[in-house]
């Protein structure tokens, strides 16, 4: 980070939502420190935290279409957050719409709406991350890129930019499944490769230098949390170095048994041989599968507790504090490599999963974020000091505030 630039803390000092979810109209005043939102199941309390994290990575941890989020018999949905950033306030804005492009506006000035990530950054967990450890691939590998674009928005426009090629390759290699690669086919697939390695290796250097600044926070979270060193772990999986072994699933070879703790960096020219090597020797199976078979989008972060792979042997109490301390992880990763200082932390109904014990050590863990902001059906889960701005939830209201 370029210590000329003076770094500034971004927190949210009010929320309002027009037909998001279940609300109608929301507005919520939120606070230094922690804020608690209390509500039983089913009455919005994670819709609200949904529409803070959609400002700071343009995506749901709960859906995968932006529709989903646009209240039933409404054209589109409003996300409005008035930010602090140092002396400087901030108004983001943006209007998700069911049919056609979303927009985005900052201080009433229209913008593209990829940029809204640059104005406020956020770290989200919820149930739903238990899938990071026991899930696929897949998850995981959004988790880094999502990291990755809110450290370095830039990694937006590479990641799409990849995604498109490795589509537009797959459909190059399904036409020539049936006639033949040939003439001019065999030219334009050389065309793709091209791009398509030196879009990858960006990614995979980027990837693996990130997962080596994970890795001590994530020891250090998960100690903290669980209260036991179980030497916690990441290590990346490179499709492109182990292409001659690999499965023909979509994502790659399973891990059973011990793992080797190994460095994940690699620079861009040492990934970019790697992955022409291995697109050669994988040349005839994409060919008769039609698919690109190596490259990041087949990557894995294989998580391990004392050398085992979390996914098959981690308990459901190892698995949660293992997923939390990847958030945490990476909340404490911004709040040292961005100019924007402490993301914005929030915890979506994470305490009633947790044993006294941990919830207080994971109270310690968060209680120095300038903003952090908590959900729960039950206020008497979450510890007393973490309650001092207690919001309500109501069937899509929002109650008087209660201040402790």
């Amino acid at each position: 980070m370029d210590t000329r630039f003076a770094r500034v803390n971004v927190r949210v000092t009010h929320l309002s939502l027009t037909d998001f979810r279940n609300y109608e109209t929301a507005e919520v005043v939120f606070h230094p420190g922690a804020n608690l939102v209390v509500g039983r199941n089913g009455q919005g309390k994670t819709n609200l935290v949904e529409a803070l994290g959609f400002l700071s990575t343009l995506g749901s941890h709960r859906v995968s279409t932006d529709h989903a989020m646009v209240r039933a018999g409404q054209t589109a949905a409003i996300i409005r957050a008035r930010l602090q950033n140092g002396e400087r306030a901030v108004l983001a804005e943006v209007q998700i719409n069911r049919v056609g492009a979303n927009r985005a506006q900052i201080n009433r000035s229209a913008i593209k709406t990829r940029e809204l990530p640059r104005y406020f950054s956020s770290v989200l967990f919820a149930p739903e991350d238990l899938a990071l450890v026991r899930g696929d691939p897949s998850g995981r590998r959004r988790f880094l890129d999502e990291l990755l674009v809110l450290r370095t928005p830039r990694m937006s426009g590479v990641i799409a930019d990849y995604e498109r090629v490795v589509k537009q390759r797959n459909t190059l290699l399904k036409s020539a499944r049936s006639s033949g690669l040939r003439g001019t086919q065999l030219t334009t697939l050389d065309i793709w490769d091209d791009r398509l390695v030196a879009l990858g290796a960006e990614i995979i250097e980027a990837r693996g230098a990130l997962v080596a600044e994970l890795l001590p926070e994530v020891r250090a979270a998960y100690t903290a949390i669980a209260g036991e060193d179980h030497a916690a772990s990441l290590t990346v999986l490179l499709s492109v170095h182990s292409a001659s072994g690999s499965s023909d699933g979509d994502d790659g070879p399973a891990i059973d048994g011990p793992v080797e703790e190994r460095d994940s960096r690699i620079s861009a020219a040492d990934a970019a041989t790697a992955f022409r090597a291995a697109l050669a020797q994988r040349r005839k199976a994409e060919l008769e599968r039609g698919i690109t078979l190596v490259g990041p989008h087949r990557d894995d972060l294989i998580l391990t507790l004392n050398s085992l792979p979390a996914r098959g042997y981690a308990s459901h109490g190892e698995s949660w504090s293992f997923a939390l301390s990847l958030k945490l992880a990476s909340a404490a990763v911004l709040r040292l490599e961005t100019n924007s200082g402490d993301p914005v932390l929030i915890l979506d109904d994470v305490f009633a999963e947790l044993d006294e014990s941990r919830r207080s050590r994971l109270a310690d863990a968060v209680e120095g974020f300038e903003q952090v902001l908590i959900t729960a059906a039950v206020q008497d889960d979450v510890p007393d000091r973490l309650a001092a701005h207690v919001v309500r939830i109501l069937a899509g209201r929002v109650l008087p505030e209660e201040t402790e």
